[in-house]
């Protein structure tokens, strides 16, 4: 029987200038069409993954453009058609200045005084 996974992100666009994704969720999307039993956690900055109005297009560091830029709230969309929960903790969302009104329909909220009994309802706990 598979292990119920929750992938933990915290660190918000890790590698996005270098490539179109987050590894994390890259990763996701290939353990769940493995097969995978997992779930997603978003916290700290990477809270902001939910954000739709988000527009990396343009993204250029000195005479370098990124042409690909990624499109997060795509790639959370497509987990959750996969059955994928996508969740972020409250809090992380408030002291950012997110609203909750701002995120991606399907995203569920938890408090961070939710989180241990959360944590209990997977086998591992994977914290990126």
């Amino acid at each position: 029987m598979a292990k119920k996974v929750l992938h933990i992100v915290g660190a918000a666009y890790r590698a996005t200038l270098e490539e179109q994704d987050d590894p994390v969720i890259w990763l996701a999307h290939a353990m769940k069409a493995a097969g995978g039993a997992l779930d997603v956690l978003l916290r700290g900055n990477a809270v902001n993954y939910a954000v739709c109005a988000q527009d990396a297009s343009g993204l250029v560091f000195g005479d370098r453009a990124q042409t690909q830029p990624p499109q997060l709230p795509r790639d959370l969309r497509a987990l959750m058609a996969q059955g994928v929960a996508v969740m972020f903790v409250r809090e992380d969302a408030a002291e950012r200045g997110i609203l909750e009104s701002e995120l991606l329909e399907g995203v569920r909220p938890v408090s961070r005084a939710e989180l241990p009994a959360l944590f209990a309802g997977y086998d591992q706990v994977w914290h990126w």
